[in-house]
């Protein structure tokens, strides 16, 4: 049986088609046929198939059941709920993320509080319509910024952020952890108890959380200043839409910024010219498709090599029988 090894269709992406890419790939084709993963992976799929480095496609269980050679799937990206993890680990798959996009979210973040702070999106529509004349705008020294969520991106952030903001500004956090307080402390910022303060008190939020459920309402929304901006890199359902527009539409904040197409949930956004939409680019740059090529295909090498690869999201896996058979290597270099 030929050993395959599946890519995600960012690979055919000529836009981040690199000479690390190509050399990499080189490599990887030394160790199995290379193609590019199917919309969604069932069991016709499985034959064969030792690795895959995946997008965000559905595993299904069929697939599992059938792709006895498999041995992991590595996402390209840290988004990991179409994978279906707990049926990975008791079919003994190791599945990796690849959290090399940290500083390049960081960035846009950083990018999109200046731009609303000045008010950049609204100068721009106004000087193409033929309306030339000036504008209130605001200082990002000086001014609060609230982040909501202060894991590693929200820490990227903040040490960015603080020299921006000066002597006189305020950095503030919101996160459930129990050491926030403390944590926040150790970026010059302030912790706060709940949401509802730390949109209340801040000139810009940026959330930077992760999960299905949707954390910011119009009840958010009302509580903050009429000039503040909202800037979502996270997930565009952490954020209620219709919530969003109406807010929006009724002078409750300036602009909200979320990193999603105008399609789907958000294609209730289509020519909001303060609700702006980047199609889910705030973690792509050049430098990081590099980081994230090189690390998904080190990580699918080392497992088809017997070494545990690193970012390993289902560590517990590596204790199963089936994982003893071709991992005798369990240092794992870079843990979760």
């Amino acid at each position: 049986m030929e050993t395959k090894i599946l890519l995600s269709p960012i690979f055919e992406n000529t836009e981040f088609d690199t000479a690390e890419r190509r050399a990499a790939l080189a490599d990887l084709q030394k160790l199995g046929e290379l193609s590019i993963h199917p919309p969604e992976l069932t069991a016709e799929h499985a034959d064969g198939v030792v690795g895959v480095i995946a997008g965000g496609v559905p595993f299904h269980e069929s697939f599992y059941e059938a792709a006895e050679s498999l041995r992991i799937i590595a996402r390209w990206g840290v988004g990991y709920e179409t994978v279906n993890v707990d049926l990975a680990t008791e079919s003994g798959v190791i599945v990796t993320i690849a959290p090399e996009h940290m500083v390049t979210v960081a960035e846009y973040a950083i990018a999109q509080w200046f731009a609303t702070m000045k008010r950049v999106y609204t100068l721009n529509k106004a000087s193409h319509s033929g309306d030339f004349g000036l504008i209130k705008t605001h200082e990002v020294m000086g001014s609060t910024l609230g982040l909501y969520g202060f894991g590693r991106i929200g820490q990227e952030v903040a040490r960015r952020a603080r020299p921006l903001l000066g002597e006189e500004g305020r950095l503030l956090v919101y996160d459930v952890r129990p050491d926030i307080a403390e944590l926040a402390a150790e970026f010059g910022a302030e912790a706060v108890d709940t949401p509802l303060t730390l949109f209340k008190e801040s000139d810009t939020v940026s959330l930077h959380l992760s999960g299905a459920d949707t954390v910011v309402g119009y009840k958010e929304f009302c509580a903050m200043k009429p000039h503040a901006s909202l800037i979502n890199p996270s997930r565009g359902n952490l954020v209620d839409d219709a919530a969003a527009n109406r807010a929006v539409s009724e002078n409750q904040l300036w602009y909200y910024v979320v990193d999603d197409p105008v399609n789907g949930p958000r294609a209730i956004h289509k020519d909001r010219p303060r609700i702006i939409c980047t199609n889910h680019n705030a973690g792509m740059t050049v430098e990081s498709g590099i980081r994230l090529d090189l690390r998904t295909i080190e990580q699918v090498t080392d497992a088809i090599q017997g070494r545990a690869p690193a970012y390993v999201l289902n560590p517990e896996v590596l204790e199963h029988p089936r994982v003893k058979t071709f991992c005798k290597d369990t240092s794992q270099p870079l843990k979760l």
